[in-house]
């Protein structure tokens, strides 16, 4: 089994998949990073020589493969979950979980950070706010959504691994074992 981190750019897919995929002693894979491996340019530079469209061409490659192997920890870009395509390959093999945060969080935790060619346009939170608008509906097709806002990495990675591994509980809490089977949402109402 796979875990996918899927998630607006500034959640902290990156820093929480790197530790989750330590923790639980799998692979960590980072599709933009084998994007600019494969491209030989930074994401900022594909994007301005060649446009977004190709970008996400060599990104749909990237996470086709990368899905098709097991035991993987997979942080992809904050618009790959987007194209069907993707979630499918995805889900194959894997479970996907959604980082989230408020659009003031991820205006303050990518503020210094020059690398995010959608957010070099216009005012900063204007920009995310948007883009996110867009995206949230997308992030919600994930077996789990996690609102990262204020907690550390270690803390979200506990979450996760309660999820992805949960233990077994001898006797069931009143309410509880109605929903077996169904899709969990960790959410809370985003900042929009």
């Amino acid at each position: 089994m796979n875990i996918v981190l899927t998630g607006f750019m500034g959640t902290g897919k990156t820093k929480v998949g790197k530790i989750l995929a330590r923790r639980l002693g799998l692979t960590f894979v980072d599709t933009d990073d084998r994007v600019e491996e494969r491209a030989g340019i930074s994401i900022n530079k594909i994007f301005k020589r060649y446009g977004e469209p190709h970008f996400r061409n060599l990104e749909k490659k990237v996470i086709k493969e990368v899905s098709e192997k097991d035991g993987v920890v997979i942080a992809i870009g904050g618009g790959a979950f987007i194209a069907p395509e993707n979630r499918a390959n995805l889900k194959k093999k894997g479970v996907t979980i959604a980082l989230l945060a408020s659009v003031k969080e991820i205006a303050k935790r990518t503020a210094d950070d020059t690398n995010r060619p959608l957010l070099k346009e216009g005012e900063r939170q204007a920009r995310i706010k948007a883009l996110l608008k867009k995206r949230l509906q997308y992030y919600q097709k994930a077996d789990l959504c996690l609102d990262t806002t204020g907690k550390s990495p270690e803390k979200v990675v506990q979450e996760i691994i309660r999820f992805v591994k949960p233990s077994p509980s001898p006797l069931p809490v009143a309410g509880e074992g109605q929903g077996e089977g169904k899709r969990v949402k960790m959410s809370t109402r985003q900042e929009l």
